[in-house]
């Protein structure tokens, strides 16, 4: 992959604001959902903020694989990562990532058992753009940063 596709994926990642996160339900079948990304590092590690009770996080719970998409539909580009999602719930880890005005959703606050972070590891991508797709490795993106 050429230096000017990495660092479209790369500006494609930094602009966005909304990301689809893909689980898998129960019966095997994937679901998406639009979520704002509370935080990332780089292209590898990627944090939202959620419910612990929503459906997602359950499926998380139950089968951590995942992938997140972000795409500029003006541009007609897109990139997928695939990889594994983490629910964490520790204290710690949820007063790092709270926002004032999040207690319209947390009444209790980031100690509110109801909120959660999602944390998504990034292995494998897939970027779209000038109808051409190009498939990488995250550590192969990684090196050039």
């Amino acid at each position: 992959m050429d230096q000017q596709v990495k660092q479209e994926i790369i500006r494609l990642v930094n602009t966005s604001r909304d990301v689809i996160v893909c689980s898998i339900d129960d019966k095997g079948f994937p679901n998406a959902k639009a979520m704002f990304r509370a935080r990332n590092d780089g292209v590898r590690t990627f944090w939202f903020s959620t419910n612990t009770s929503s459906i997602r996080t359950g499926h998380f719970v139950k089968r951590p694989q995942a992938c997140i998409y972000f795409l500029d539909s003006e541009g007609i580009h897109g990139v997928m990562f695939t990889g594994q999602m983490k629910v964490l719930t520790d204290n710690e880890t949820k007063a790092a990532f709270w926002q004032d005005g999040q207690e319209i959703y947390y009444p209790l606050g980031p100690t509110d058992p109801d909120y959660s972070i999602l944390c998504f590891t990034a292995e494998q991508g897939n970027y779209y753009h000038g109808l051409k797709k190009h498939l990488f490795s995250v550590s192969e993106l990684e090196d050039t940063l």
